[in-house]
């Protein structure tokens, strides 16, 4: 960036945070958001969030390792979370907070840096079996594209948003709407996305996907194959022939090894499918948003003719259902060996709705993937690649010039406007240098705010 007017240097106060060095003027932000012009300092614009004093104020956070962790800060007292507490990445200058600690006599140091949004993306998991489009096609918001289909996990579909060349690779309209989706998505709101040759979704975070207007009410207990496993014995003795409907795989309980374990007899049942191991289906349908996340709304289309001569009968009885319970179907077999539609009896009902009741609700998940970032412990000759304790003595000398310091924060060090709970009550983490200290390091007389220095 040129160096402004000196008309223009006066009320501006350039931030050399990043290499981006923004000409900052009053009331306003630079680019990324992260360091403000108030009252004509340079400062953070959100203060540094730490987790004990997240707890004690009841706000929502995200628990890891739950049944290992006691509800105290890890690892020492003084835990900093990636809210205003990093530098931007890759930057020469060190974060404005570094906390050090001493665990079982060896110094700890913790360096927080925030990803620029230019690397970063998103990925969405949409617990529903329905179709919403090929794999590798487009997703569109706002008719700019953002990301699209990637390879789909078990019973979920899969979006991958966001990234450099979206972000930053194509046009401004672009990088803007990419940009303003994937922060709605972090933050929890829905955003309506186009899939082409696919489906208009409704995502937000914990909540049921919408597909094209219908809300996804129910996750798949699992395939064809599975759903067979976990309910084969509740049918026995109820009906004859039983065919989970499947995208990925149909099951028939008469040839599966569930049946055959439980002395299921065989029927003369023939599928059109692709036959992978017995009772197992591959391909009975392209995917759509029909049953079991196939293009059927008629399960019989997957049946061929009967066989006599391996146990087809008139009489026989056929249930057929989606892995979630929400589509079935009986049907007894006429003179001609032809399914007829019957009503469903309740003995058969009940076990209809226990696969409803063992199926999760649907939801999405939303995965914020940071670009990569981070300080490093400094090498040593004689061990490429190993990081120097910190205490081995071979320290670089900036890294000796470092003191660490905490300290409450004042309501001069946010923002205005941007701090809502007394300022007194946070603490604030940095490294100190001390007055003449390097220039990566705000002085102790200025605290995180420098001052214009071009």
């Amino acid at each position: 960036m040129t160096d402004a007017p000196l008309s223009e240097a006066a009320e501006k106060i350039r931030c050399d945070a990043c290499p981006v060095m923004c000409y900052i003027a009053p009331g306003q932000t630079g680019a990324c958001d992260r360091y403000a012009n108030h009252a004509g300092r340079i400062v953070r614009s959100d203060p540094v969030v730490m987790l004990s004093h997240a707890l004690d104020a009841g706000s929502r956070i995200v628990p890891f390792a739950v049944r290992d962790w006691d509800g105290s800060p890890v690892p020492a007292d003084a835990f900093v979370t990636g809210i205003g507490s990093g530098t931007t990445y890759p930057d020469y200058k060190p974060a404005p907070f570094i906390v050090s600690s001493i665990i079982d006599g060896a110094d700890m140091v913790t360096v927080v840096t925030e990803a620029i949004f230019s690397y970063c993306g998103v990925k969405v998991k949409i617990d529903t079996d329905r179709f919403l489009g090929p794999e590798g096609a487009t997703v569109r918001v706002g008719g700019e594209a953002v990301g699209h289909v990637t390879t789909a996990e078990y019973g979920s579909q899969m979006l991958s948003l966001g990234g450099v060349h979206h972000l930053t690779g194509g046009t401004k309209a672009e990088g803007r709407v990419t940009c303003d989706a994937l922060l709605r998505l972090c933050n929890g709101e829905a955003v309506e996305m186009r899939i082409d040759h696919g489906s208009i979704v409704v995502v937000q975070a914990g909540q049921p996907p919408v597909v094209d207007g219908t809300p996804e009410r129910r996750m798949r207990v699992g395939c064809g194959s599975a759903t067979i496993g976990m309910f084969a014995a509740q049918w026995k003795g109820l009906v004859d022939e039983v065919v989970v409907v499947d995208d990925h795989i149909t099951g028939v309980v008469s040839e599966h090894q569930a049946g055959r374990v439980l002395g299921w007899q065989p029927t003369g049942i023939r599928i059109k499918g692709q036959r992978s191991t017995p009772g197992r289906y591959f391909r009975v349908s392209e995917p759509g948003l029909g049953w079991g996340g196939t293009r059927l709304t008629d399960p019989l289309e997957i049946l061929g003719e009967w066989n006599p001569k391996k146990g087809a009968r008139p009489g026989l009885t056929l249930l057929m259902v989606s892995t979630t319970g929400e589509e079935f179907a009986y049907y007894e077999l006429d003179a001609d060996l032809h399914p007829q539609p019957r009503d469903l009896p309740d003995s058969l009902r009940r076990t209809v709705d226990l696969i409803d009741e063992n199926c999760e609700p649907s939801l999405c998940t939303v995965l914020f993937m940071g670009g990569a970032g981070g300080q490093s412990a400094r090498r040593g000759d004689e061990e490429p690649g190993a990081a120097d304790p910190i205490s081995a003595g071979r320290h670089h000398p900036a890294d000796q010039r470092r003191r660490r310091n905490l300290c409450l924060a004042g309501r001069r060090d946010h923002l205005h406007g941007r701090c809502d709970a007394p300022a007194q009550r946070r603490l604030r983490l940095c490294a100190d240098a001390g007055a003449g200290g390097p220039a990566g390091i705000h002085p102790a007389s200025s605290r995180l705010h420098c001052h214009g220095r071009a």
